[in-house]
């Protein structure tokens, strides 16, 4: 019985504890967690699981861990606050995804992220076409912020006159210069029809980075060659 009880305390301990921390560090580590948010989290939430059940660890040693970790968390956040090269190293900082309309590769492979990430960011901001999408960022807390082309901003279906039987659902042709060979079967194209679209750019399928038929079935094409030679630098 004095176990069951030894338990409950602590468990409440350990609850009252981390909503004191929450309350101290502030709505910034529930609200967007970067990777000073993020390690400090699975520190604290480890530590409490230890503090509720671990009974072979004193209940002194790991309050005093909660409050090491607390006070490293907080001054962290003052150093980052103040000192924007260290923000960079504790917090992280935004990567320019898509500039100019462009799929910037490179910075892709730099924080791995896939075209099939960006995509269903996309879709999740209500853009089918990436052609409407001039900036992408991914920002510290791994969201992605999206600034559209002027002519596709606030506009409605009422505003271009579409009807909705006018759209249709929109299909990736290649991907990482690879034709997928079944949604152009699945959609009634074929590789020839593909071929003759690119060589009208001046170009071959081993240049193209990605390229879908868009929900107008107007075709989508992003190069290896973007022609940007200087990127924005967002560090």
């Amino acid at each position: 019985m004095h176990a069951y009880v030894e338990i409950l305390v602590r468990t409440v301990v350990a609850i009252l504890v981390l909503l004191l921390i929450a309350r101290i560090l502030g709505k910034q580590t529930i609200s967007n967690l970067t990777f000073h948010d993020f390690v400090t989290g699975i520190t604290l939430g480890a530590i409490a699981a230890n503090l509720a059940f671990n009974e072979a660890i004193k209940l002194t040693h790991l309050i005093l861990s909660l409050i090491v970790i607390t006070i490293m968390s907080y001054l962290l956040s003052v150093i980052a606050l103040k000192n924007r090269k260290m923000r960079k190293w504790i917090s992280g900082s935004p990567t320019v995804l898509m500039e100019g309309g462009k799929i910037l590769e490179d910075n892709m492979r730099k924080v791995r992220y896939t075209l099939d990430s960006l995509d269903q960011a996309l879709r999740e901001k209500g853009i089918f076409n990436i052609e409407e999408v001039d900036y992408a960022v991914l920002e510290d807390n791994g969201e992605v912020s999206v600034l559209k082309k002027d002519e596709y901003q606030y506009v409605t279906k009422k505003d271009m006159k579409l009807h909705p039987n006018d759209q249709v659902f929109p299909v990736e042709l290649i991907m990482d210069g690879v034709m997928i060979e079944k949604n152009l079967e699945n959609n009634g194209l074929t590789k020839e029809w593909l071929e003759r679209e690119v060589r009208r750019k001046g170009k071959k399928i081993s240049d193209v980075f990605y390229a879908a038929r868009g929900t107008k079935k107007q075709l989508v094409f992003d190069f290896y060659e973007d022609g940007i030679h200087q990127t924005i630098d967002k560090e």
